[in-house]
């Protein structure tokens, strides 16, 4: 059984920065080939991917983050972090790690307000 379990949200001003956190665990699960994902759920509003990060470190990013977030990951502590900068109200969703082929978080609340 793999478990995803995000961190690092909250509430921040707009123009401020967070980071947020995904630890994976599982005994059988190879952190290292996995593709990550990062997307987001705001009330009223579909499941957005933000970003991806590839085994071999290539990324995408959504236009909406494109310059304002970076995606990263150690594979020694499998771990996975999306550092959002410049935050915006429209940033402010529930961030959800996933993991190929088909591993999910809970959700870590980001609230973006003044």
């Amino acid at each position: 059984q793999v478990r995803l379990v995000e961190s690092g949200g909250g509430l921040v001003q707009p123009g401020g920065s967070l980071r947020l956190s995904c630890a994976a665990s599982g005994s059988t699960f190879r952190f290292a080939f996995a593709t990550m994902g990062w997307y987001r759920r705001a009330p009223g509003k579909q499941r957005e991917l933000v970003a991806t990060m590839a085994s071999d470190g290539r990324t995408t990013y959504s236009d909406s983050v494109k310059g304002r977030s970076t995606i990263s990951r150690d594979n020694a502590k499998n771990t996975g972090y999306l550092q959002m900068n410049s935050l915006k109200p429209d940033d402010a969703a529930v961030y959800y790690c996933m993991l190929t082929p088909n591993y999910w978080g809970q959700g870590t609340q980001v609230t973006v307000s003044s």
